[in-house]
């Protein structure tokens, strides 16, 4: 059959794809700063015979796959890391260091699940292409720069990446997540969360620490807008909506005894329905203005968004159609419904931009006997690292071989006459 042919070659590629990831994995890179990691990445593509473009928006890599008639399918993979310290204690652990969009020097890790992202799809473009034989259409392979806030989707459309090669049928993608290794979870329309992050600058006015009676001192009035933003969703939102507030960053002065003129905050908004993204976002702009003005501040606050991901949203039609399939492939006691994540994704990019059909799905890559029994004992928030977390270590087997045939499954679901069983 067409799949078990494409597939043959996956066992002797394994241990050559875990090379591929442990190299990504010590060697992370920011946001935009992809560069080592792009560089190989394209090279893997041109010697699978792909037409390799690289450049878009900087550091993203577009391979093109040309195979006949039929339809075209993108499949896309992140492959940016974060600026967080590694304590996983694994003997690959990163160690990097690179200096942040603000000039800061930080430790650099792929807490995301990123380098595997990578591993994955450079691994189903290698069998795609050999198998090549099998299928018709065109594959269109994303590497893209840039998920982590940065807005690195719709900078590579802006950047002409549906000009190189036309726009796809249908764009895939997936996620690694701690859950059992082996498990595929998907879910029909919203998946993930929308994001909005605003860069807060509260005016005061400083002074001595000794005479807070001449100030109007920006600690205070920043202490008042974090406490009364976490009355928005408990406040204003209703018990069946959902919204997240958080205030992740503040900064104000410089030392004991002095009283800073500002205060910077930044917050995160994450929802699922607009009305809802709409009504928080007004609900932060109004406490803010509100909180500076009752605390008799010199100039009005400024709020400037700086980042915003939509919702990510499956088409409820092929999200059935692909869930079939994996239930066909790995079978339906591992294909398992995924609960709505507040994180976000910039993955709807493409689709959106592209007017066509796209799904987004979860991979489990934590040691399946560990998760379970954490879930059973009411441990997993506790006991098991999540996304983004110092110690996001997951297992390479059979982690490596599910996220592989995925990639292959949904590509090869959609070509002309792929025989996929």
């Amino acid at each position: 059959m067409t799949l078990e042919r494409v597939l043959a070659p996956l066992d002797a590629a394994l241990p050559e794809l875990e090379a591929l990831y442990i190299d990504l994995h010590r060697h992370p890179e920011l946001s935009f700063a992809e560069t080592r990691t792009a560089a190989e990445l394209a090279r893997r593509l041109e010697g699978d015979g792909y037409e390799v473009h690289t450049g878009i928006a900087g550091t993203g890599v577009l391979g093109v796959l040309r195979n006949g008639e039929g339809p075209a399918v993108l499949l896309r993979a992140d492959i940016d890391a974060l600026p967080v310290e590694e304590k996983t204690g694994l003997s690959y652990a990163s160690t990097a260091r690179a200096t942040d969009e603000h000039g800061t020097d930080v430790p650099v890790m792929h807490a995301c699940g990123h380098d595997m992202h990578a591993t994955w799809l450079s691994g189903a473009a290698a069998l795609l292409a050999k198998g090549r034989d099998t299928w018709s259409g065109t594959l269109l392979v994303v590497f893209q720069p840039g998920e982590e806030g940065a807005g690195g989707a719709a900078a590579m459309v802006r950047d002409g990446l549906f000009d190189v090669a036309g726009k796809p049928d249908f764009v895939f993608g997936q996620h690694l997540v701690p859950g059992p290794a082996g498990w595929v979870l998907t879910r029909p329309g919203v998946i993930m969360a929308a994001t909005d992050t605003l860069r807060v600058t509260l005016h005061g006015r400083g002074g001595h620490g000794s005479r807070p009676e001449t100030t109007v001192d920006p600690a205070v009035l920043a202490a008042s807008v974090v406490l009364k933003l976490q009355t928005v969703v408990s406040r204003e939102i209703a018990a069946t909506d959902s919204a997240v507030v958080t205030v992740g960053s503040l900064h104000v002065g410089t030392a004991a005894n002095v009283i800073a003129d500002d205060a910077v905050m930044e917050v995160n908004v994450r929802s699922f329905d607009q009305a809802v993204r709409e009504r928080v976002l007004a609900a932060v702009e109004r406490i803010v203005h509100g909180e500076a003005a009752t605390a008799g501040a010199p100039k009005p606050p400024v709020i400037e968004r700086s980042g915003a991901y939509p919702v990510t949203e499956n088409d409820e039609a092929a999200n059935e159609a692909l869930t079939e399939v994996f239930r066909e492939r790995f079978g339906a006691d591992v294909v398992m419904p995924a609960p709505l994540i507040t994180g976000s994704e910039d993955f709807s990019e493409f689709g959106r931009a592209a007017g066509v059909p796209s799904v987004f799905w979860l991979v489990g890559g934590f040691d399946p006997p560990t998760v379970i029994s954490a879930i059973t004992e009411g441990r997993f928030e506790r006991d098991i690292p999540s996304n983004h977390s110092p110690r996001f270590a997951p297992v390479l087997h059979p982690t490596l071989r599910t996220g592989i045939e995925t990639l292959v499954v949904a590509a090869l679901s959609k070509m002309r006459h792929p025989g996929v069983g």
